[in-house]
């Protein structure tokens, strides 16, 4: 009788890695067209782009104003535009090096229709993300976001890694998604290609 539920349990547990195992397949399946996106692991990569009907629409992603408790953000707010959301935590070091690049690239091309939406993630106090972004000259606007809350929509997303950005063309689909630090040129190719695109 043990013997019996002991291979029962087996059973199940291996199913379940199978159905696991599966769930991080990165075969031509690996992103569905149309629908919103859905973040499947890249099988290492830290860079990841779709093209064209690889691209699925952005699902809400909203909160909180960092600096006015009472206003929200959300990536609607900028339908038409080239969206970069960059996640970040004041607490993290690769933040400190990226959250000017992120500026830069934020001035660069405004002009161009291109807008940088952070996501202050991990700071269960207010001030210390508020001076961060100050005493940088940070002034694209930021989502205060310590649980990770907004993120909840993007079925399968690393919310762990910090910092990483996710950019949005100009339909309100994913473009790119990026699980590392970056430097403002290492966006620009890509915004000034997805500025270039039609909007919806």
């Amino acid at each position: 009788m043990r013997s019996g539920r002991v291979r029962a349990g087996l059973v199940a547990a291996v199913t379940a890695m199978a159905v696991a195992l599966t769930g991080c397949a990165t075969g031509d399946d690996a992103v569905a067209s149309g629908g919103d996106f859905s973040f499947v692991a890249p099988g290492g990569k830290s860079d990841i782009y779709y093209e064209g009907e690889q691209r699925q629409r952005l699902p809400e992603v909203a909160g909180e104003d960092l600096f006015d408790e009472g206003k929200r953000l959300s990536a609607a707010d900028y339908k038409g535009k080239v969206l970069v959301i960059n996640i970040w935590g004041q607490w993290c070091g690769p933040c400190r090096t990226e959250a000017p690049e992120m500026q830069k690239l934020y001035e660069e091309h405004a002009d161009d229709g291109v807008v940088v939406l952070g996501i202050d993630v991990r700071d269960h106090d207010r001030s210390a993300p508020q001076d961060f972004m100050r005493d940088r000259g940070l002034t694209y606007p930021s989502i205060y976001d310590p649980s990770g809350r907004s993120l909840v929509n993007l079925s399968g997303y690393p919310r762990s890694v910090v910092p990483s950005t996710i950019v949005v063309d100009r339909q309100g689909r994913v473009a790119a998604v990026f699980l590392r630090d970056l430097l403002a040129e290492d966006l620009r190719p890509l915004v000034t290609r997805l500025a270039g695109e039609k909007p919806s």
